[in-house]
């Protein structure tokens, strides 16, 4: 068993001694800059974090960077001390017991290899400050590498791996340890694209090799949405939202998750409006009414929701070219094999539309090709203009 609780966990850096009261007339200019409260105590990079892990569950962190997101991570480690909360691990409170008593394992972002030792070596090394008998040792860093596909690279060193390579002797060396709980912080930003896209297949194919829970730190979103069991998305210390990489997806909590989540960005239409009539929920944007479908209906109905100013928003992959629609002009058209991305702008704003090639007639439309641009009222996202929230 290896649940992991997070209560109520709270991480403020203190200022250095003299440095709150010099510099407390730029607090209000500091924490604009920042994006993080900051008190006389110091800058506050984790708040009123709660979460509760499964056994065997892979977790992923996501947000930008300075979220928390990493200081999050580094305190279940153990190595940031954490401010205020609780961490339990199997039911055990975490705060006071040193990392190599955790019985979790970390891969790190700049691989922490060992350069004088080979590979094995590398591998071994944990195992080894455990005292573990050589014949063990050995069938542990053997299964690992073969896991792993570098059993071929036991004895080179470092320096004449690939940056794939060193995080595959990165990863077994965490491995190797049968750890409770992996903690894995954004392990591949440091690779190319091609390499990336091979190892999230390898993390993938690891995780149902090895039993154990796993929590792994990025900023980008597409690992988060490929690894994720859940995601948890966050922003300025505060988690935003957590769920399944579907539902973070087709129902982002608010403005922010809405436009982090889903590569190109979400549209949105700021100067949009809802509007109540006889009962029934419509949307005025870019000089068109969208009657909404009975689902929205109800889910708005059910909160009493008036008239008033929204943001609405629609993924470009819900985009549909030619018929009957919005009146838009291509500024750019980015052929992407098998997709065209349009560019377009629209009532004086940029909206983009992700279309299959083969829905558009030859194929392809040309910059400043004046199209119409729609969509199925039931992929419409209403947000509150003045709190994000998302209405639905």
């Amino acid at each position: 068993m290896a649940e992991v609780q997070l209560k109520n966990i709270k991480k403020i850096y203190p200022h250095a001694p003299g440095e709150g009261k010099k510099k407390k007339k730029k607090a209000a200019e500091e924490e604009k800059k920042i994006n993080l409260q900051v008190t006389d105590e110091g800058v506050v990079a984790v708040q009123a974090f709660n979460l509760d892990i499964a056994d065997k569950e892979f977790i992923v962190l996501v947000g930008p960077s300075g979220c928390g997101k990493s200081t999050t991570l580094r305190m279940v480690a153990g190595l940031e001390e954490i401010t205020d909360g609780e961490l339990y691990i199997d039911g055990k409170l975490m705060n006071d017991v040193a990392p190599k008593d955790r019985d979790i394992a970390m891969v790190f972002q700049s691989y922490a290899l060992y350069p004088h030792m080979t590979v094995r070596e590398n591998m071994e090394f944990p195992l080894r400050l455990r005292k573990m008998s050589a014949a063990e040792i050995k069938e542990r860093v053997d299964h690992a590498a073969e896991t792993l596909g570098i059993t071929q690279y036991l004895d080179r060193k470092p320096k004449a791996l690939s940056g794939g390579q060193r995080q595959r002797v990165a990863i077994g060396r965490a491995i190797v340890r049968e750890p409770k709980v992996l903690l894995m912080d954004e392990p591949l930003s440091n690779l190319d694209a091609k390499l990336r896209n091979q190892m999230r297949a390898e993390i993938i194919k690891l995780r149902k090799q090895i039993n154990t829970t796993f929590i792994y730190v990025t900023h980008d979103q597409v690992e988060a949405m490929t690894l994720g069991d859940r995601i948890v998305i966050m922003r300025d210390g505060y988690i935003q939202q957590i769920g399944t990489p579907q539902e973070v997806f087709n129902h982002p909590k608010n403005l922010f998750v809405a436009g982090f989540i889903g590569t190109p960005q979400m549209n949105f239409f700021p100067n949009a409006k809802l509007l109540r009539e006889g009962g029934a929920y419509s949307v005025e944007l870019l000089g068109h009414k969208i009657a909404l479908t009975d689902a929205q209906n109800a889910a708005l109905a059910a909160k009493d929701v008036g008239e008033t100013d929204i943001i609405a928003g629609v993924r470009p992959v819900h985009m549909t070219i030619g018929g009957e629609g919005i009146e838009a002009t291509v500024d750019v058209s980015e052929m992407m094999g098998s997709e065209l991305h349009l560019h377009m702008s629209a009532g004086g704003q940029d909206v983009v539309a992700v279309v299959p090639t083969t829905a558009l007639e030859g194929g392809t439309v040309e910059s400043g090709n004046a199209v119409k641009f729609n969509f199925q009222p039931s992929l419409l996202h209403i947000f509150d203009a003045k709190t994000e929230e998302n209405l639905l």
